[in-house]
């Protein structure tokens, strides 16, 4: 993969400063904001920061039995620039850019607790058998007011007039927040990220853009975490609060990050399509690992207390374990259209997820059934939710235990990362547990 270089930062003589930044394990950036002398050098030799920084809580706080603290000394690791390069902050007033970095240890091995590292290993899965996943993320999100005490649709800057009802698909939601739109994909054509079309979704000021299939799935994820940074800080200097919150209101739709996959073989060949409209074996496997590990990787896929209140039945989020030709209320779909374009959706993930852990977790799973060539159940027909079908955990403490103890989620994750994903769920539940709904949305709002 080609790596950065300083040929950016001569071309852009405008910009000042340069944000040094990671991904934690809850996909919150952090690192440091850097002098230009600074980031051209650590283009070439990295920075140093504590490898503790992967694994804070929600908070930011440490984790306080994790091993990275106290009893390692809290030692430092590397972080490196990874090849994507330089990405403008549109949203910012002063020109600036990320430099986006993962992190390794001092002997130059990949730090197990980063999750970039935890999908590149899946992706080096796949290359050693010849195959290359192609992937395509959908991002739901809300625009919100909250500068009163209760979270409201904002104020349409047309009218004054606030969102009251879902108003699916309508173009007239999407053309009352335009100026918020057309800079957000002035925005997004800067930074590269592939947006396509935008929706008006089901929940109050809720909306969805989707990002482009592409055959490179760590530069997919990227594109979710850092589309997530800037919808957020766009929203703010439209004078709106952004939210990828799973559940921002109880009464109204959830926000989902369902990921798009096929499956490339070293032909270039589509290995999902058969030339029927079922697809191919390999699919049904690809299936099968989907829904064997589904399980036990929901907290992946609802890290924090609020997913849960998304994961009920009849509320547009799957709650039972299957899988269904053109049908939404299951939780793997395989979308009509051409066979050559066959591919599997899995939507289960909240909007609130780390990227990156997200789509590891799938398409490892997938890979798991592949390899093992598992068969699936029958897909079913009709509506999911009145089946008497095995469900997914609903609670957060079961989804922290059997993610845990998972043989499942052990080929998919490195020891490392289950212990830190573990201890970091496990001290947020704790705190958590003595908030109201209301201190946790204030909490959860902007941090995801």
């Amino acid at each position: 993969m080609p790596s950065p270089t300083a040929d950016w930062l001569t071309d852009h003589p405008d910009i000042h400063t340069i944000r040094a930044a990671v991904c934690d394990l809850n996909g919150v950036p952090r690192g440091k904001r850097l002098p230009l002398a600074s980031a051209r050098k650590t283009l070439s030799d990295g920075s140093r920061m504590p490898l503790s920084v992967s694994n804070l809580d929600i908070w930011g706080e440490d984790i306080e039995n994790s091993p990275l603290v106290f009893e390692s000394g809290d030692g430092d690791g590397i972080i490196l620039p990874t090849e994507r390069g330089f990405v403008p902050m549109p949203w910012l007033n002063t020109p600036s850019a990320i430099l986006p970095h993962w992190a390794f240890n001092e002997d130059g091995s990949a730090f197990d607790g980063d999750p970039r590292h935890a999908l590149s290993a899946v992706a080096d899965r796949y290359t050693a058998r010849g195959l290359t996943p192609v992937v395509a993320v959908e991002m739901e999100f809300f625009l919100t007011d909250d500068s009163q005490d209760a979270l409201q649709p904002p104020q349409c800057p047309r009218s004054g007039k606030r969102r009251q009802a879902s108003d699916i698909l309508s173009l007239a939601a999407l053309d009352a927040f335009d100026d918020f739109f057309s800079e957000l994909y002035e925005a997004c054509a800067a930074m590269e990220i592939p947006a396509d079309a935008a929706i008006s979704e089901g929940g109050l000021g809720q909306f969805e853009i989707n990002l482009m299939h592409q055959s490179d799935v760590l530069r997919a994820a990227d594109d979710a975490w850092l589309f997530k940074w800037l919808v957020k800080g766009l929203a703010r200097k439209h004078g709106y609060a952004a939210s990828f919150m799973a559940k921002p209101y109880l009464d109204s739709a959830g926000s989902g990050m369902h990921a798009h996959f096929s499956v490339l073989d070293a032909r270039g060949r589509n290995v999902f399509d058969d030339g029927s409209d079922q697809g191919s074996d390999v699919l049904r496997h690809a299936v099968g690992g989907c829904l064997a590990a589904m399980h036990d990787c929901v907290l992946i896929f609802a890290p924090h207390a609020n997913s849960y209140d998304r994961l009920v039945p009849g509320a547009h989020a799957p709650t039972s374990i299957c899988w269904a030709y053109e049908n939404r209320t299951s939780a793997v779909r395989i979308p009509g259209g051409s066979p050559a374009a066959r591919r599997i959706e899995h939507r289960i993930a909240g909007g609130d997820v780390n990227p990156y852990l997200a789509l590891a977790a799938i398409l490892g799973a997938a890979l798991n059934g592949i390899e093992d060539q598992t068969q699936p159940p029958a897909p079913i027909t009709g509506n999911a939710y009145a089946q008497d079908l095995p469900q997914v955990p609903t609670d957060w403490d079961s989804a922290i235990g059997h993610f845990e103890t998972s043989a499942q989620v052990r080929r998919i994750f490195a020891p490392q990362m289950i212990q830190n994903l573990v201890l970091t769920k496990r001290q947020e539940q704790a705190k958590m547990a003595d908030l109201t709904r209301e201190q946790q949305t204030d909490i959860y709002l902007e941090a995801v």
